[in-house]
């Protein structure tokens, strides 16, 4: 077999009890590294550092690895709009998790006489969220079923695509419409005017009720002719 050393330097072509003798003279271990070569490559190593080092490396192989979940979700040619923007929220919000979205049109009975209904639906799905999404599969039908793949955006990927979905600040109060302070203020100012009157009739009662200095009930005064 080849040998390599414990430093990455070639050895030379040995018997393998030489190149294992080799290996204990310097306390390490004999480890083949290409037994389809011809000769067989061994190498001088520390078996235990060895495998360490390789499940490391793929331990940062998947790391870097994308895990892609494709989603399904289904819609009917004939679906109500209440029903289909709830269905598209579905399809943005696995967009945003970086999820691949499968598009389903369901024909029943007669419908699918009718392709051209899914395929509206599809196209109008994916112009609008073409922000979020690009087609990876264009509609196709298989029997009943119209099918297309969405995958998300770069924006989205590189995670850019959120700063798009912050709403627009409102406008202020000054444009015409009275601020919830302003309309409290009012409304007090109304109540107290209004409280004014029954106040007045109130002391006007007061004054009528209160007994006189002789001890007389107080009666009602005859008119005047």
């Amino acid at each position: 077999m080849r040998l390599i050393d414990d430093e990455g330097n070639q050895v030379g072509v040995m018997k393998t009890a030489d190149a294992l003798a080799f290996a204990q003279e310097r306390e390490l271990d004999l480890v083949e590294v290409a037994p389809e070569a011809r000769p067989p490559v061994a190498r001088v190593l520390d078996y235990s550092k060895y495998k360490y080092e390789q499940a490391q490396k793929q331990k940062q192989a998947r790391k870097h690895q994308q895990q892609i979940t494709v989603r399904e979700i289904k819609f009917r040619p004939k679906i109500a709009q209440h029903d289909y923007d709830t269905k598209k929220q579905h399809v943005e919000r696995f967009l945003r998790h970086k999820d691949k979205v499968k598009i389903t049109i369901m024909f029943r009975g007669r419908e699918v006489t009718h392709p051209e209904r899914g395929t509206a639906i599809l196209d109008r799905l994916a112009e609008e969220l073409a922000e979020l999404a690009v087609v990876e599969q264009h509609p196709t039908q298989e029997g009943r079923n119209m099918t297309m793949m969405m995958a998300p955006s770069k924006a989205v990927l590189a995670g850019r695509a959120d700063a798009a979905s912050v709403p627009a600040p409102e406008a202020p109060n000054g444009s015409g419409t009275a601020s919830p302070a302003a309309a409290g203020d009012a409304a007090a100012s109304a109540d107290g005017a209004g409280v004014a009157q029954p106040a007045a009739g109130q002391a006007a009662n007061a004054l009528g009720d209160a007994p006189r200095a002789d001890g007389a009930s107080p009666q009602a005064s005859a008119p005047v002719p």
